[in-house]
């Protein structure tokens, strides 16, 4: 890239001598035909060939000649590229005055460069799947996107560009610190988040890890421009970064191609120092207390521990995991068990330097914080001193391993858990973690515990004195150059196919039919990496009249079919699946229970005996239904003033106003919380033997399995099962909502949501549809290049998220267009005339032909990427045999979409999107904290601006 660029300025003074020349001849009519001019020579840059370093486990490390790692990891099982670039700046690198700075630069990158002037749209175009995040010692940005030379050559210009050419202008900044301020909001509305937050702060006096990585609100609102411009000149360069591409490559042209783009940037002479504070050995208990509004109690303790390098630290992680685990775990048994908390939970932070362990309890309104404090604490102090069991250990050893495994078989999830490793100081600490976890010993956790996991060590509350300090002295991260020189890896595995994602090979290759009972059924066998298997299930049960009148008993009983089965406790099931490094997942209510699986060739047979046992023989345990009312009920309370929840409750209830006991009536927090008091055990037990069966049920499977093998397993164990009552779906109607709107006061909330939207007489298989499903793109619905996006956050900075959503139903004539906006209150009115003027901007004046054009390009390739994915196929495969879909469907619904036109775009949405129809609900503080200042256009409360 940057060899070209030097010819290009060499051509250009070429260019102006030829010109002098023509003038030359001009002025002088009789001078000779000939003029001899030396030529300048150009210059050649020439970048310097790739160094290859350490492969392990497929993986391949390389080093540019100006110092940037590259890492490939070519996946050929994938339809798809991810390209991530970690740079080695976080919160850590911040100095005095430029807390949240390493989070707003992450920002203002999006903002544009010299070459990619409008990131946002060309993300668009391109069908990927984008983000940028922070953290305390690294910054990262990925895209995943459809396997193409030009989308890869794109994207390594656009990541080559931005690294040393973002613009980092001041008037970006104005308007995206207000960006970066709503989202700092956000998480102010979190009570557990901020305590979180108050905790790692006390327990952090000296070191940055003390510092929330979105930083303070008075930083970010002063943080002058050319502080932030030499920040990112500081960290932003080659010799910081490493970059990663996964995926379906061919690593030899993808490494020509890194070099190209990224070689010719020049190797900065600044030297960077790491950072060198270190906390000093905690001497006491620290104590603090949080007070604001909320309506659930949290508890919280913070200890010091390792960093992620360090040999105790996978100790540490198992510890972490086995303390705070449900069911058996001495902190659930301890509070969950005995209703003084809802939910409990641990984890801890694979840092670099010196890091810490987290845990956690919500605790019920109605329970005594002090005697929840005292068990809590007690619960972890007991454990430590009795020591942990072989199986406690075995457990959460079982449950890192099967996480990790996971993972690590999903080139695009690996590439991205890499960049936390690759914030340790080497990538390959990940596999040393891998291999640590499985080597930990029931004495290494015991002996651990006792050594961190002290009173002295740890930050929950009040201050106590003490005179003789308990210190604990962490040690320092070891040096990984030493621990990573002889590491080899084990075996990758070999590769058994490459498939092509696309309608007509997915449809080839899939195999369908029914089961005995009627038990639909797709089947597609395929080469997948780590032999990963995805699955899909949907139970359809009951009629309208046998649903009528159940409130909440439908959705807790199949809440309940995880929680343990008359052959399996819920621990059992656990520890099962966590040994096969498999997830089972249940839920839903009404007329639909949903099952996902996720799992490998070798154990599918098992995990499908486990999901045949749970869902014909659920045990429904007292303790479980106790535990599990617990959880929802304190779920349900923590939401009765969010502005979140109760906008979209109140949204959801004005636009399906159906009457109450109907099972798709929308209850209120206080009636939820009625109906969850009202539902029995024997209730659930009626529920499951009269409705539940497979007559109606579907499922798909996409993966690496043997198919005739699995049909006989799915005719065995699901086949003979039927509805003891005939099932009968329960259409959607369509229902014209009322114009107007409805505010709903939140005190002491600094965030706010607003929504507003209109009901549409529409089905996915109407003529419009195609029409209709691009302007919603247009409108909002496209990442931040959409009109909402732009307008509200690119421009005027009031709008952490701001979109659109449109929905039509495949069945029945119902669908419905929401826009949204996340914001501060006292920006409701401002937004609220936003959203209404960029809705009739396009009804007056349309949208143009180029976003248009791009608009087509970017859904073509997002619904290619989303074909790629094993997970969303399996469960389009499954939606699929309800509707007597085949992936030709989608083929077609392409070809209509890319033969759709602006005008009839345009048509349609002025057609449908009447903002005098639209309904508003906006949840928030606006009469206290942040009471609005009325506007010429904006309506009273309750009332939608120019509604009638």
């Amino acid at each position: 890239m940057i060899a070209v660029q030097a010819q290009s300025k060499q051509e250009l003074k070429i260019s102006k001598l030829e010109a002098k020349i023509d003038k030359i001849k001009a002025a002088m009519p009789n001078a000779p035909e000939e003029i001899k001019v030396e030529m300048p020579k150009a210059k050649k840059v020439v970048i310097p060939a790739p160094v290859k370093g350490a492969s392990v486990e497929g993986i391949t490390e390389y080093t540019l000649g100006n110092g940037m790692k590259v890492l490939l990891f070519p996946d050929q099982t994938q339809q798809t590229v991810t390209v991530n670039i970690t740079y080695m700046v976080g919160s850590r690198h911040e100095g005095y005055g430029e807390t949240g700075m390493a989070h707003l630069l992450e920002h203002m990158v999006f903002k544009g460069s010299t070459k990619h002037t409008d990131i946002p749209k060309e993300l668009n175009e391109h069908g990927a799947r984008p983000n940028g995040t922070t953290s305390v010692d690294r910054t990262n940005y990925y895209e995943t996107f459809n396997a193409t030379e030009e989308n890869l050559k794109w994207a390594l210009d656009l990541e080559s560009d931005r690294m040393v050419n973002s613009f980092i202008k001041k008037e970006d900044l104005e308007t995206e610190y207000t960006v970066v301020r709503n989202e700092f909001e956000r998480g102010e509305n979190n009570p557990n988040a901020v305590l979180s937050q108050r905790i790692v702060s006390a327990g952090f006096v000296w070191h940055n890890y003390g510092n929330s990585t979105i930083g303070s609100r008075e930083d970010l609102e002063r943080v002058p421009i050319d502080k932030l411009q030499d920040f990112y000149k500081k960290y932003y360069q080659p010799d910081n970064a490493i970059l990663i591409v996964a995926g379906k490559i061919d690593p030899a042209e993808t490494l020509k191609m890194v070099n190209e783009y990224f070689g010719g940037i020049p190797r900065p002479t600044r030297v960077l120092s790491d950072t060198y504070t270190k906390e000093p050995a905690q001497d006491t208990e620290r104590n603090i207390t949080l007070n604001r509004a909320g309506d659930v109690q949290y508890l919280g303790a913070m200890y010091h521990v390792p960093p992620g390098t360090h040999e105790d630290y996978a100790a540490v992680d198992v510890i972490s995991d086995a303390l705070a685990s449900a069911p058996s775990g001495p902190l659930y048994k301890a509070m969950v068990d005995t209703k003084l908390a809802s939910q409990v939970f641990g984890y801890a932070r694979n840092l670099k330097e010196p890091g810490y362990s987290y845990f956690g309890a919500v605790v019920p309104k109605d329970k005594d914080i002090a005697e929840a404090r005292n068990v809590f604490l007690s619960a972890i102090d007991k454990a430590v001193e009795t020591g942990f069991t072989q199986e406690d250990v075995d457990r959460a050893k079982s449950q890192t391993a099967k996480y990790l495994g996971q993972v690590a078989r999903d080139s695009e999830a690996f590439s991205k858990m890499l960049t936390e490793f690759i914030a340790q100081g080497d990538w390959r600490t990940f596999f040393l973690f891998r291999d640590a976890v499985e080597n930990v010993t029931l004495e290494d956790v015991n002996r651990v515990a006792k050594k961190y996991f002290k009173s002295s060590n740890r930050t929950v509350g009040q201050f106590i004195p003490t005179e003789a300090p308990d210190r604990v002295n962490v040690p320092e991260a070891p040096n990984v150059a030493e621990l990573v020189k002889d590491y080899k890896g084990r075996e990758v595995e070999e590769i058994t196919e490459v498939f092509e994602a696309s309608t007509e090979n997915i449809d080839s290759r899939n195999t369908t039919g029914k089961l005995s009972n009627g038990m639909e059924y797709a089947l597609l066998s395929k080469g997948t990496r780590g032999n990963v298997v995805s699955a899909s299930m949907t139970i359809r049960v009951g009629t309208k009249e046998s649903l009528t009148g159940i409130g909440m008993t439908d959705n807790l009983t199949a809440s309940m079919l995880m929680r343990g089965s008359k052959n399996l406790n819920r621990q059992a099931i656990k520890d099962k699946l966590g040994g096969m490094e498999s997830s089972v997942s249940i839920g839903g209510g009404g007329n639909t229970i949903s099952v996902g699986i996720n799992t490998t060739k070798a154990h599918l047979s098992e995990v499908l005996a486990i999901v045949e046992d749970v869902l014909k023989n659920p045990a429904f345990d007292e303790t479980e239904f106790s535990n599990l009312k617990t959880e929802m009920k304190t779920g349900l309370e923590s939401q009765e003033n969010e502005p979140m929840p109760l906008a979209q409750l109140v949204y959801r209830k004005t636009m399906s106003p159906y009457p109450k006991g109907d099972v798709r009536y929308v209850p209120s927090i206080p009636e939820q919380l009625e109906m969850l008091e009202d539902v029995t055990i024997d209730g659930m037990k009626d529920l499951h033997s009269k409705l539940y069966g497979m007559s109606n049920a579907t499922v798909s499977i996409v993966g690496d399995f043997d198919k005739e093998q699995t049909l006989k397993e799915l005719e065995t164990r699901f086949g003979t099962w039927n509805n003891p009552t005939p099932f009968v779906r329960i259409a959607s109607e369509y229902l014209p909502n009322p114009a107007g709107g409805t505010k709903i006061e939140t005190p002491d909330k600094a965030n706010s949501l607003m929504l507003t939207g209109i009901n549409l007489k529409m089905k996915d298989t109407s003529p419009e549809y195609p029409a209709m499903y691009i302007a919603n793109y247009l409108m909002g619905g496209g990442m931040l290049n959409s009109r909402l996006a732009v307008r509200l956050r690119q421009k005027d900075g009031i709008s952490y998220s701001a979109g659109s959503q449109f929905s039509a139903s495949s069945l029945d004539e119902t669908g419905s267009f929401m826009a949204y906006a996340i914001l501060a209150p006292e920006n409701s009115v401002k937004a609220e005339a936003a959203i209404k003027e960029e809705i009739n901007k396009v009804r007056s004046e349309g949208f143009t032909e180029e976003e248009f054009t791009k608009a087509k390009e970017s859904l073509l390739q997002a619904h290619q990427l989303s074909r790629s994915k094993d997970g969303e196929l399996a469960g389009k495969l499954n939606g699929y045999l309800y509707l007597d879909r085949k992936m030709s469907y989608d083929a077609d619904f392409d070809k209509k979409m890319n033969a759709t036109t602006l005008e009839e775009v345009n048509n349609v949405f002025r057609k449908y999107i009447d903002p005098s129809k639209l309904t508003l609900v906006k949840a928030g503080d606006f009469e206290k904290k942040f009471a609005e200042k009325p506007a010429e256009d904006s309506a009273p409360a309750g009332k939608v601006s120019g509604a009638e």
